[in-house]
């Protein structure tokens, strides 16, 4: 039963960090006017700044707390229904532990990608904006 648990452990954890990995805009800039490749970094680096102030939106942070209270109201739901399971099997400590691990898994998840997206479209607006008005070709 622990090697389980610490396996769930893991895997959730696993599905936070990579919820956490796409932090760069899904908008392409081309050097239109010659930029080098110092100053597109830059420029990137400056308007995914300045993205973040306009929408109040942070790739990083708001994945990891929508992630954070997914994990936890899934992690409540899983122990209920875990337990309503395990009582009618005989077992219903057991059930609620392994329920509480699966819907924090899963809460984890959809809690990461909901918030995300919802907000993602107008930071990527603002970062589409700020790399046009410095000389590149988006798309």
């Amino acid at each position: 039963m622990r090697r389980v648990m610490a396996g769930l452990v893991v895997i959730a954890f696993g599905i936070a960090v990579t919820g956490c990995a796409g932090t760069q805009p899904t908008v392409y800039a081309y050097p239109a006017k010659g930029q080098t490749a110092e100053q597109q970094s830059r420029d990137q680096n400056e308007c995914m700044a300045w993205s973040k102030q306009q929408t109040g939106f942070d790739p990083t942070m708001d994945t990891a707390k929508g992630a954070g209270l997914g994990a936890l109201i899934g992690a409540v739901g899983g122990a209920a229904a875990g337990a309503a399971i395990g009582a009618a099997a005989g077992s219903p400590g057991t059930g609620a532990a392994i329920g509480a691990a699966a819907g924090g898994l899963g809460g984890a998840g959809v809690g990461g990608t909901v918030g995300y997206t919802k907000n993602k479209d107008g930071y990527d607006r603002a970062y589409a904006a700020c790399m046009q008005t410095r000389g590149y070709t988006v798309k």
